[in-house]
């Protein structure tokens, strides 16, 4: 191979150098030339013509010598050959081991690559092996579900069925029951009229007593107990066995006329009184402003009365509670508030009644100081445990010791509506009276904290404190040192309260009850730490109205750590948001919540709905929220009982609608100030809200009488209608449909600026409404 290669470059050589015009027949001739010399004699100059041949000489003849001082016989020898191989082959070594380590490292490459591809492969076979498998899964359960939808609906049929068939059974039961009765009756009264009767009486009035009639005896007597004096004598007037079960004594134990206080006269309660005065342990007559001295002798016979309630009874005066006093000798409980009685009056308690332990003389003007040491003297009141001292005015630092003196074991006091109330007669009174455990002092401007360093002896367990700016921090602290079993903690509209003071009783372990309304230092800075206290995980009851220093991180503190809390009143919270809103939606235990005037929308509405347990929500002057917050609201919560949703003008009939397909158990709703709501969002309430007590439409500009008349046919238990600003009410429809309620409000004039819309529901932009209007 190689001699061919050497040549082939001989004759290529040649033509280059020879250049012949024939260039085959000169190739012809030297291939001859080449086969007769034979190969050894082969060089690569043999086809070039002698005379264009180049005049070389070999390196070895002419320079090697010189070059390595080599004689011309030493030039090649078996050394240097076996050198020049020994060079050659490691060279030729390297070369194919270079070229082996290349192959090598490809075919490596090769098969890395190969094993990440059958690698990808795996992986995509796989996926296709789930997806596959996921495919035929969602298929199977599609096909369950069906199935399980099909034989939902068979059952919920043949269920329907049964039902049908149920009611038309009973139906046709109490048809043919009907039909009985009314044959009965009929026979009895033509029988009547020819006074004649068959003895052989088929029918029989027992064969046609009325279902409710075979319930248990005990059933129906517990029934009756929440029935009021009218009802109970119409249900008396029902059947003979209704007649027979109200007249059991259990029923006339506790007598309550103040339900009926407008209808009641001397004749009714003498009656009652004269047949059930064995049987008589309490009495309300509160309100009864026609009794005069028949019902008081009456009261006077009931030997056994314990509880008398006689408070805004107009006709008691000092010559009534002699008559009352001469025949009730054991009484434990008297409310004698808002009546004319005087000193007379207490000296005969303290003569008649030594086992009284609960008295009530609220705003009673009458009597003095004198009258309150009778109260002590003698056999006296000693064992009174109550006293209610409320709008006594006339009362001054001697009366209060001549209370100390004569009733020492008074441990609830209440003195409210006292602005004449000063440190100085707490600390007469609680020198000698050191078992109080509970303190109401509302609207008494004049006491400071010199008031709790005089019951710091006392174990106070409630403190309720309103409308005072003398009251301090210091007092929390008294409070933390002397009071560690203190529960209830009432100090609304203390200005000077700060986050120091509630900081200082963080450590109290037993507070349920925190009522800071109206507190505006309070912020953040105390309500975290109190929380984080002892008593946060206990606490059930708190109200931060109007504390606008609070914030989303005290409320996502509230929620995090009350796990007890009930009640929540952030009423005008303005800084409170949804996302401090969002975090009570996790509370289970809250059921009752005012967020009115704070920044809530749609989003924190939802949230707050998710527990499903709120019965009471407040949610005035929002304006942020939509119908469609609480539609949402609504569908999770079945249980709300009271909803107020007044002064949120962008609301419509919606939101009503709402409430009244998803919350049949509403007791109160407050639509005050919403003047988009017409007569259809009543018509909804009124067909669905049977149980509603309290309503307020005031301001509803759209509400006609057709209104009135919807409320008229369906919310049959309602007490208390409210219509201020109503213009297309008229007066007459109100006395028409209105006459059976307790309490209603009514005028047809236009709304006030306040209200923030004019007559036609066009949005006003001026004053904002004061917050103690239609209240």
């Amino acid at each position: 191979m190689l001699i061919c290669c050497f040549f082939l470059q001989a004759l290529l050589c040649g033509v280059i150098v020879m250049r012949p015009e024939d260039p085959f027949i000169f190739l012809e001739e030297k291939l001859k030339e080449i086969m007769e010399k034979g190969p050894d004699a082969g060089l690569w100059y043999m086809c070039i013509d002698p005379s264009l041949r180049t005049n070389l000489k070999r390196i070895a003849e002419t320079y090697l010598n010189t070059l390595f001082g080599l004689d011309d016989e030493q030039l090649v020898t078996t050394e240097l050959c076996a050198k020049a191989l020994h060079f050659y082959s490691r060279n030729l070594m390297k070369l194919y081991f270079r070229g082996w380590i290349k192959y090598h490292l490809l075919r490596k490459n090769k098969r890395k690559k190969t094993e990440r591809k059958m690698a990808l492969a795996v992986v995509h076979y796989k996926f296709r092996i789930i997806r596959v498998i996921i495919q035929k899964w969602n298929i199977w359960v599609q096909i369950h579900k069906e199935k399980k939808t099909l034989a939902t609906r068979r059952l919920q049929q043949i269920f329907n069925k049964i039902s049908l068939n149920a009611v038309l059974k009973a139906w046709h039961a109490e048809a043919c029951s009907s039909l009985k009765t009314k044959a009965y009756f009929e026979n009895l009264v033509k029988k009547g009229q020819e006074g004649c009767f068959d003895s052989n009486e088929d029918l029989t009035y027992e064969s046609v007593k009325c279902k409710t009639s075979s319930l248990p005896e005990e059933a129906l007597l517990k029934i009756f107990r929440y029935v009021n004096l009218v009802d109970l004598a119409r249900c008396a007037q029902v059947s003979q066995t209704w007649m027979l079960l109200t007249q059991n004594s259990s029923l006339w134990s506790d007598i309550n006329f103040s339900s009926v206080k407008h209808k009641i006269q001397d004749k009714i309660v003498v009656n009652i009184l004269q047949k059930w005065r064995p049987y008589v342990f309490r009495l309300n007559l509160r309100g009864c402003y026609s009794l005069h001295w028949p019902s008081f002798k009456s009261i006077s016979e009931c030997k056994n009365l314990q509880d008398l309630n006689l408070s805004e009874c107009q006709g008691l005066n000092d010559d009534s509670m002699r008559i009352i006093s001469e025949g009730c000798p054991s009484l434990l409980y008297l409310n004698l508030s808002y009546t004319d009685i005087t000193n007379g009056t207490l000296r005969l308690l303290s003569r008649s009644f030594p086992n009284l332990q609960y008295l009530s003389l609220a705003h009673c003007r009458k009597f003095t100081d004198k009258g309150l040491q009778y109260l002590g003297s003698g056999r006296g009141c000693h064992k009174l445990i109550y006293l209610d001292l409320s709008g006594c005015i006339q009362i001054s630092v001697d009366g209060f010791r001549n209370i100390a003196n004569g009733c020492s074991r008074i441990q609830d006091l209440l003195i409210n509506d006292m602005p004449t109330l000063t440190d100085r007669c707490i600390q007469a009174l609680a020198e000698k009276c050191q078992q109080i455990m509970s303190v109401v002092f509302l609207d008494s401007p004049h006491l400071s904290d010199t008031t709790f360093r005089a019951l710091a002896e006392c174990k106070l367990v409630k403190v309720s404190i309103e409308g005072n700016n003398r009251i301090t921090d210091v007092s929390f602290k008294l409070m933390s040192k002397c009071c560690p079993y203190i529960r209830h903690i009432h100090m609304a509209d203390c200005q000077k309260i700060t986050d120091a003071g509630l900081k200082m009783i963080a450590p109290l372990k037993y507070i349920l009850v925190l009522n800071l309304a109206d507190c505006i230092r309070i912020g953040d800075g105390g309500i975290k730490p109190f929380v984080e206290g002892s008593s946060g995980a206990m606490l059930r009851e708190l109200n931060l109205t109007n504390c606008v220093r609070v914030t989303d991180a005290s409320v996502t503190e509230i929620a995090q750590r009350c796990h007890n809390l009930t009640y929540l009143n952030l009423r005008y919270c303005e800084n409170v948001t949804d996302a401090g809103i969002e975090a009570l939606g996790n509370m289970s235990s809250l059921i009752s919540i005012d967020i009115s005037g704070t920044s809530i929308s749609d989003m924190g509405l939802r949230a707050l709905g998710c527990s499903g347990k709120i019965k009471e929500l407040s949610i005035s002057e929002c304006q942020n929220i939509s119908d469609a917050g609480i539609q949402k609201f609504c569908q999770d919560t079945k249980h709300l009982e009271y909803c107020h949703v007044s002064y949120c003008p962008q609301l419509t009939d919606e939101t009503v609608k709402a409430l009244a397909l998803h919350c049949h158990k509403l007791t109160s709703v407050n639509i005050a100030g919403c003047p988009k709501m017409t007569d259809l969002c009543i018509e909804y309430l009124a067909a669905a809200c049977c149980y509603l007590h309290f309503l307020d439409v005031s301001g509803c500009i759209r509400l006609t009488d057709k209104a009135l008349k919807y409320l008229w046919k369906g919310c049959k238990q309602l007490q208390i209608l409210k219509m201020l600003y109503c213009r297309n009410i008229t007066k007459q429809a109100v006395l028409k449909y209105t006459a059976k309620l307790e309490k209603q409000e009514h005028n047809d004039a236009d709304p006030p600026p306040w209200l923030g819309y004019d007559r036609n529901g066009k949005h006003l932009t001026f004053t904002k409404k004061p917050k103690s209007e239609l209240e």
